[in-house]
């Protein structure tokens, strides 16, 4: 019986396996069949496989031919470990990828962080593979919800209350009190929305930060950003007054009728009952609207009533336009005798007898009775050769210091030395390294006060009358406040008739320009030269009209050498095809024109285009926002200059905002120059309260070094 059985089992055991042979060879004919192979001939003829059987590699696209004509398997993909054939998920959870306290979930293949912790903020990270897993950790920032107002500042920390903040007393469970300090360590008694500013005599003052507006204690909020706030605030100074035009900038705070509404928002400005675009003295009653000599400006305010004068220049202030006043410049002289006749000059010097008087002469040394400037220097053709060693917009041989930029000029005693280069500024016998009033003759040197600071010079260190307070370049003498009361206009396309000339209107004692019209480009440039400055203002367009170009201009020294600031609204192909396709791009660039060529055609449309034009136009930086400025919305530019090391950057808000910022960038091609603004086929333009202040120290030392070394 045990025979019996033994002997059927090992039959049903053989059969089995026969089975399971014959179920193998026709698989496998199968598969040479589908590659193409004869099963009669397999074994006599082989042939190479040209893939490798299903099953060998982890994946089939694996399967990677050896020069033998078989196959080998790749290494297993990121996110599993193996040999290629076997390959299996590696957990990457365990090298820590994530911030402390984030759950790590490993998946097949990869890995993921969750959220980072209540308190802290950062993006939840996914990745696949060891090496993303090492080099990609999760990065959770803590929040400090202590920043904000200053009864809740100085706190340090999202999860533990410690000792308060510097500048905050008291502790965090019962309150951090905002004793702020000035940078000079004293208690800051500014508002909390101004600056504590360190005057140079050691005392305190307060400026309200941009956006606001009051005396720097008390300080509102500015929508229009022209120092005047919105609301009237509960101090005296004259700056707590309420903005009479709350939405348009209007430094000066014009209002000619007096209704309290200003002048720059004032539909009818002189109450006559006829709106001012239809009014040809919108700012002085005059229902008649009689006008004898028909160049649209009515007789009430027509300071040339018979004579044809659009501009209503008035050199001498004496409410007589020059076209019909006989002596111009009030100088004594009628003007058919004046050698000047817009300068006053009762001496009448004429060094180079060219009939043009030394003080109004472009070469007062060469004869030139054209007096043509053609690159608006104020150097005339004739004696402009345009060798300037140092960059600073002199040419040799009318720089007083001819190899150290001075773009300024200052010579404090008159000697023909610049200050840059004269070892004793204000001739005293002593040497400026010793002098405790520099540009003050003093030589008892007597310091009352022993504080370093001669008494001849105390509070008024360049002694022009300015108290260093308000002197907006306390150690320049030839320089006080902001005024573009005198400017040039520089015509950058004079050819053709493209468009007009610009018309700029300067209002609030030179602190204030408005550009009326839509016209070529041009500019209006200040006669003061600057070497280091600070120069900051406001611009805003006041219509919904056009699209186009508004900026300013720093570093002028000819009509062919200037940075520009310019703003575009929306790309824009130019109109004028010729001399080449000009394509604008909204938002604002920083550009330095180096023009072959000069004013004209080729300089306009390069101006136009976005980028750089050889020979004309290099764009330093454009913001990468591409955003166009908004009609009727305010904006305050902030710009720092420093020519002695190249040292650019400017700053952008839209209300209290930053918008925009250049960084350092440093560029050397204009070593100084003068100051002004920019306009390209826009009009109603304003630039509301301008500010420039000399200032040749850096925001940072260790840039300007660096800047310096480069």
């Amino acid at each position: 019986m045990v025979h019996f059985i033994l002997t059927n089992s090992l039959t049903l055991c053989l059969f089995l396996v026969k089975i399971k042979e014959t179920t193998f060879l026709r698989n496998t004919i199968a598969e040479c069949l589908a590659c193409g192979k004869n099963p009669g001939t397999f074994a006599l003829n082989p042939q190479p496989l040209t893939q490798c059987l299903p099953g060998t590699c982890f994946r089939q696209n694996m399967c990677i031919p050896t020069k033998s004509g078989a196959f080998e398997c790749a290494p297993c993909p990121d996110g599993y470990t193996g040999d290629g054939t076997h390959c299996d998920d590696v957990d990457e959870c365990q090298f820590n990828p994530c911030f402390s306290g984030v759950p790590c979930v490993n998946t097949a293949p990869g890995f993921r962080c969750g959220q980072c912790p209540l308190g802290y903020t950062g993006p939840e990270i996914t990745g696949v593979g060891v090496s993303y897993a090492k080099s990609n950790k999760q990065v959770c920032e803590d929040i400090d919800e202590c920043l904000g107002p200053p009864e809740n500042g100085g706190c340090t920390g999202s999860f533990r209350c410690g000792e308060c903040k510097s500048g905050f007393t008291g502790d965090q469970t019962t309150g951090c009190q905002g004793a702020r300090l000035c940078p000079n360590g004293q208690p800051n008694p500014c508002d909390a929305n101004a600056e504590c500013v360190i005057e140079r005599d050691g005392s305190i003052s307060c400026v309200c930060g941009i956006g606001w507006a009051g005396n720097g204690y008390m300080c509102g909020k500015d929508t229009d950003i022209d120092a005047y706030p919105d609301t009237k605030l509960k101090c005296r100074d004259i700056s707590c007054n309420q903005d009479n035009c709350v939405f348009v900038p209007n430094s000066g705070q014009e209002d000619s009728d007096r209704d309290g509404a200003g002048d720059a928002c004032d539909d009818d400005a002189d109450s006559d009952g006829i709106f001012n675009i239809d009014d040809n003295c919108w700012l002085v009653p005059n229902v008649d609207q009689k006008n004898s000599d028909n160049d649209a400006h009515g007789d009430a305010c027509d300071n040339c009533k018979t004579v044809e004068n659009p501009s209503q220049r008035d050199t001498d202030q004496d409410g007589l336009g020059d076209e019909c006043d006989d002596d111009m410049d009030g100088d004594g002289l009628k003007n058919i005798f004046d050698n000047c006749q817009r300068v006053p000059n009762p001496d009448q010097n004429d060094r180079d007898s060219d009939g043009v008087g030394d003080a109004c002469d472009s070469c007062p040394d060469m004869y030139n009775p054209n007096q043509s400037d053609s690159d608006d220097d104020l150097i005339g053709d004739t004696c402009d050769d345009n060798i300037d060693s140092d960059g600073d917009g002199h040419q040799n041989n009318n720089d007083n210091c001819p190899t150290i930029i001075n773009s300024s000029q200052l010579d404090t005693d008159k000697d023909g030395m610049g200050d840059e280069c004269d070892d004793d500024d204000d001739n005293d016998g002593i040497l400026d390294s010793d002098d405790n009033c520099r540009l003050v003759a003093n030589a008892d040197q007597k310091d009352t006060d022993q504080n370093r600071v001669g008494d001849a010079c105390e509070g008024d260190f360049d002694k022009d009358n300015v108290i260093d307070i308000i002197d907006h370049c306390p150690e320049n003498a030839d320089i006080t406040l902001t005024d573009f009361r005198a400017y040039q206009t520089v015509v950058l396309d004079p050819e053709g008739d493209s468009q007009i000339d610009p018309n700029w209107v300067v209002l609030n004692q030179g602190m204030e320009i408005v550009q009326t019209m839509n016209s070529d480009p041009g500019l209006a440039v200040g006669y003061t030269a600057f070497s280091g400055v600070d120069f900051e203002g406001t611009f805003h367009v006041n219509t919904v009209t056009d699209d186009d170009y508004a900026g300013f201009i720093f570093g002028y020294q000819d009509s062919s050498s200037f940075y520009v600031v310019m703003w575009k609204q929306t790309e824009q192909t130019y109109w004028q095809a010729a001399p080449f396709r000009a394509v604008a791009e909204p938002g604002i660039q920083l550009k330095v024109v180096k023009s072959k060529t000069g004013p004209g055609e080729y300089l306009r449309n390069s101006l136009w285009h976005t980028g750089d034009t050889a020979e004309q136009v290099r764009l330093l930086w454009k913001d990468p926002r591409n955003v166009g400025w908004k009609d009727k919305v305010s904006y305050r530019w902030f710009l720092q200059h420093r020519p002695q090391v190249g040292y650019i950057r400017a700053r952008f808000f839209e209300g209290s905002t930053l918008v925009a910022d250049t960084g350092v960038i440093v560029d050397t091609s204009m070593r100084g120059g003068r100051l002004g603004v920019f306009c390209f086929s826009q009009e109603n333009i304003i630039w509301s309260n301008l500010k420039y202040r000399c200032n040749g120290e850096c925001p940072r030392v260790k840039q300007c070094s660096e800047t310096y070394n480069m």
